[in-house]
């Protein structure tokens, strides 16, 4: 059995949330400059290469790559043999609180949904996995709302074909137009009960976005490049910088599919303890 304290928890989780909202992901800014190398239409070129200086500017200068940064969502991985000692959930939301306030970066969490009232830093979304091993894996991902208001569900029969599902996520994807802050990267899932496929699409947002693609997955970045919407919706070959999917089991009489957009600025850290 390992033993990791409260405290270190709560340090990692700082430091994740700074990482994540100013040094944009690896495959995110690769996939970036690749749509930039290929990217025909003038005006989203040079919107590719402002949205790439943004994010060199906001590592070297220490500022958040966006001015939304977000309500964080937190993944764990908890070995088996880990014991926590303290008060996990109280270790995230400090950290989180820490992190934010040391990075400078904006509260925007409100307590309740339906009264509003002023901001703060937490509570945050926290989705626990149990693993084998004796390590702790924490990831950040800082989700802004401009692309999560975009978020669906449907629920299709399970004599659904693909190209129902297929036309399901591309036309959401053309309903979100400019609003989301294109290219996007979409999340994508499918299976299990309607509030794990909103887990799975989220959680696809986690996968690298330069792969190699599923025959599903390149099927549907060829249609949503071929909406024209653009970098920032101005018109040009880069919507989409990828697509996402991850399933799971269901049931005999369903086939839920949940699509989570993220906006240009994928954010996420991860470390392991």
């Amino acid at each position: 059995m390992r033993l990791i304290t409260a405290d270190k928890i709560r340090n990692a989780v700082a430091e994740l949330c700074i990482r994540a909202n100013l040094v944009l992901r690896k495959d995110v800014l690769s996939g970036l400059k690749s749509a930039y190398s290929r990217e025909t239409n003038k005006r989203a070129k040079d919107i590719l290469k402002a949205i790439i200086n943004n994010a060199y500017i906001a590592r070297k200068e220490k500022l958040a790559i966006c001015q939304d940064t977000g309500l964080p969502v937190v993944f764990l991985e908890i070995g088996q043999e880990v014991k926590i000692n303290g008060n996990l959930t109280r270790a995230i939301n400090k950290g989180v609180e820490e992190g934010y306030k040391r990075g400078f970066l904006r509260n925007s969490i409100i307590n309740d949904p339906l009264l509003r009232g002023k901001p703060g830093y937490s509570p945050v979304v926290i989705h626990i996995d149990i693993v084998r091993g004796n390590s702790l894996r924490i990831t950040i991902l800082p989700k802004g709302f401009g692309c999560e208001n975009k978020t669906q569900l449907k629920m299709f029969n399970p004599t659904a074909k693909i190209s129902e599902i297929e036309r399901f996520i591309v036309d959401l994807v053309k309903s979100a137009g400019p609003d989301a802050c294109p290219p996007y990267i979409v999340g994508v899932g499918i299976g299990g009960t309607a509030d794990y496929a909103m887990f799975l699409a989220k959680k696809a947002l986690l996968k690298p976005v330069r792969r190699r693609f599923s025959k599903l997955e390149q099927g549907l970045l060829r249609k949503i490049n071929k909406l024209n919407i653009g970098p920032m919706g101005l018109g040009g070959e880069t919507t989409c910088l990828g697509v996402n999917i991850e399933t799971n089991a269901t049931h005999i009489a369903g086939l839920p599919v949940a699509v989570n957009i993220s906006c240009h600025a994928l954010r996420s850290a991860t470390r392991k303890l």
